[in-house]
């Protein structure tokens, strides 16, 4: 019959031991990290781009039954209700409210545009006109 002990024999980490995890952990985090909240930015510029888009085709569907864009005073939310006086108009044209932009800014509409008949544009993470990188506006084409 074998005979076991009343108290096997434990193993543990020794303080040490978890110092130098943690130390690795440290290093792998801070090499990793950036890299991570760089593809973030990516994707916030790429969902403006995307959403400045709904809305240039949900214009052009708008211009199609009433004749002519939205004016600046009416902007974006003529997509969404009806403007006072428009007989031609068919919508909603956007199935959701207006969103903001990835930065929690509101759209800027303008009517006419720097660079066709209107403007759709984020001010990016700053929220002021201009800027680089992040805070670069960002334009419908």
């Amino acid at each position: 019959m074998k005979k076991t002990q009343a108290h096997p024999e434990q193993h543990g980490f020794t303080l040490l031991e978890l110092l130098v995890v943690v130390a690795i952990i440290g290093m792998l985090a801070a090499l990793v990290g950036p890299r991570v909240f760089g593809h973030v930015s990516k994707s916030e510029i790429t969902t403006a781009k995307a959403q400045i888009e709904s809305f240039s085709r949900a214009l052009d569907a708008y211009r199609l039954d009433v004749g002519s864009y939205p004016d600046a005073a009416q902007g974006l939310q003529a997509l969404r209700t009806a403007p006072a006086g428009l007989k031609r108009w068919n919508g909603p044209y956007l199935l959701k409210d207006i969103p903001v932009d990835p930065w929690g800014h509101a759209y800027q509409y303008r009517k006419p545009g720097t660079r066709g008949e209107y403007d759709i544009l984020s001010l990016g993470r700053d929220g002021v006109p201009g800027g680089s990188g992040d805070d670069a506006d960002i334009i419908a084409p």
